[in-house]
């Protein structure tokens, strides 16, 4: 396993505010980010704005603003929502800023140098929402609409610059099918992406990348540097961003190699709609650059709410507005815990008020957070808030001990597979395991019966040392709250490595509890 970790998010389009989409694939980095940094990863954390382009131009003009004031604005938005959920990204980067926009230009210059970018006519079906071509076929079988956003693609005729695609595609193929059949995931997607390019090869219709636009039409964009009549087409200048944030290529500013250490990226996590630009686009770019491809570009699914698309319309849309109602009603912690908890990373999810609710009381209510009071209201009564010491073997502790163990030894191997679902199962059968320990224990007919003393101080201690377990692994997920809950138990935040920390044992006996109000009041309809 590597020293480092290098994990990013997509650059968000700053032609609209956040919402549940933007925060779902950032929380994701997040939790992965804060994991790996507690196993003991040196991890960089990357996510930022994408400030180019054709829809950035009309949304300025529908508000009456130049494209930078709307940049502007809207990028405060994506900031103060990730310090509103907690988020730990090491760097923020817009692709409105000289050391990116210069470090475009520098990979634009070494394609030209290579001989892998050519001038030429395109003319055919453009779709504006997503800044792709699309080819005839494609736009026939969508009634020639976005395959997307179901908006009417428009018709470009223009002389740009092209990328050679075609000539790395079979490369590309090699290398997802041999080479790294982890590449792209899950499965479902490295199958979809596979599918679409030897579909395109067998048909002829896989076309070289148009990477440039007429600045007359589109003055807003990164300059080609080798054709001041042409910007460079926003998925090159986009894409480019996880290695020029990094310092690369070294162009000589302050920023050169300031990060270079951590490429190549560990995943890319992207939403499903853009997977074809990064597990194809991107890879090849780099090919023809010979620059290391990341390790995995991972795709989620998609939100509906409460069981239908979302819309502003039907009131449904869970905007950034929503999120903040749902953070100030349960707790940020709690709106983090939902997204992972709800659905199988990779798969479509609904969120839905009754659910976020049924999710609450169940696991945090009646799980974590009843299980943390009952085990320091125990320790407080029985043994005047000192964590007892273990002085015998009881028979029924096998069985925490193995939960425990379960969640230790794979939590790394989940993560590492963005197995969220699994992580957070794992936890919750710990936790479901020490509440039946305490049921079939029951300490307090133990405490009663002073020849069972020692026996009272094994079940309590083992109580407290797997509240221990499962609030460290929660902690990724969770920070805010698995830190109070940490400080009810007598301990603090440790820099001990989380593979030592999680083991079975370390709880030391003699610290001091503390009881309080429940951690997760349980909610009410």
């Amino acid at each position: 396993m590597s020293d480092t970790y290098y994990v990013t998010t997509p650059i968000y389009y700053v032609n609209d505010v956040p919402h549940i989409g933007h925060s779902y694939t950032t929380i994701a980095a997040d939790v992965l980010a804060r994991f790996f940094r507690a196993a003991g990863r040196d991890v960089h954390f990357l996510t930022g704005t994408d400030e180019h382009g054709i829809k950035i131009v009309k949304a300025a003009t529908e508000k009456g603003t130049t494209p930078q004031a709307l940049a502007d604005d809207v990028v405060t938005h994506f900031r103060r929502l990730w310090v509103d959920l907690n988020i730990s990204n090491d760097d923020f980067i817009r692709t409105t800023e000289p050391r990116h926009e210069n470090r475009v230009q520098t990979l634009i210059r070494e394609l030209v140098a290579r001989d892998e970018i050519y001038l030429a006519t395109y003319e055919g079906w453009y779709d504006e929402t997503q800044e792709e071509y699309v080819t005839e076929s494609t736009a026939r079988a969508n009634d020639y609409k976005s395959e997307i956003s179901g908006k009417p693609l428009v018709r470009y005729s223009e002389e740009n610059w092209f990328f050679r695609l075609k000539k790395w595609v079979p490369k590309l193929i090699e290398h997802i099918e041999k080479v790294n059949p982890k590449f792209v995931q899950p499965d479902a997607r490295r199958n979809e992406v596979l599918s679409k390019l030897r579909m395109g090869m067998e048909s002829g219709e896989l076309a070289d990348l148009c990477i440039s636009r007429n600045k007359e039409k589109l003055p807003w964009g990164v300059e080609m540097p080798n054709d001041p009549n042409h910007v460079v087409y926003v998925w090159i200048d986009a894409l480019s961003n996880y290695y020029s944030a990094l310092g690369l290529p070294a162009i000589g500013d302050e920023f050169d190699n300031r990060d270079a250490k951590y490429w190549p990226a560990d995943v890319h996590l992207i939403g499903k709609d853009i997977l074809w630009f990064h597990a194809v686009y991107w890879p090849c770019f780099l090919m023809a650059l010979d620059i290391p491809m990341p390790k995995c570009v991972f795709a989620h699914g998609w939100w509906t709410s409460e069981g239908q698309k979302m819309s502003k319309s039907l009131g449904n849309f869970v905007s950034r507005e929503k999120i903040a109602e749902y953070c100030e009603e349960y707790s940020r912690d709690v709106y983090r815990y939902y997204l992972l908890r709800a659905v199988t990373f990779g798969s479509d999810g609904d969120f839905a008020h009754d659910m976020v609710q049924q999710v609450y009381n169940s696991d945090l209510a009646n799980g974590v957070g009843n299980l943390l009071s009952r085990t320091l209201k125990m320790i407080s009564k029985y043994f005047d808030g000192e964590i007892p010491a273990p002085e015998e073997d009881v028979e029924d502790v096998r069985w925490v001990k193995t939960a425990a163990e379960a969640l230790h030894d794979n939590a790394v191997g989940w993560m590492d597979a963005f197995a969220f679902s699994k992580y957070l199962e794992a936890i919750n059968a710990l936790i479901g395991a020490t509440n039946k320990f305490i049921d079939d224990t029951e300490p307090f007919k133990l405490a009663k019966d002073e020849a069972q003393r020692s026996r009272l101080a094994t079940v309590l201690y083992t109580c407290a040392e797997a509240v221990r377990i499962v609030l460290l692994y929660l902690a990724p997920v969770m920070p805010d709250k698995t830190t109070a809950g940490l400080e009810r138990l007598g301990l603090t935040t440790t820099d001990e490595n989380l593979t030592d920390a999680g083991r079975w044992g370390g709880l030391q006996p003699g610290g001091k509890v503390t009881p309080g109000d429940p951690l997760f009041p349980r909610a009410q309809n």
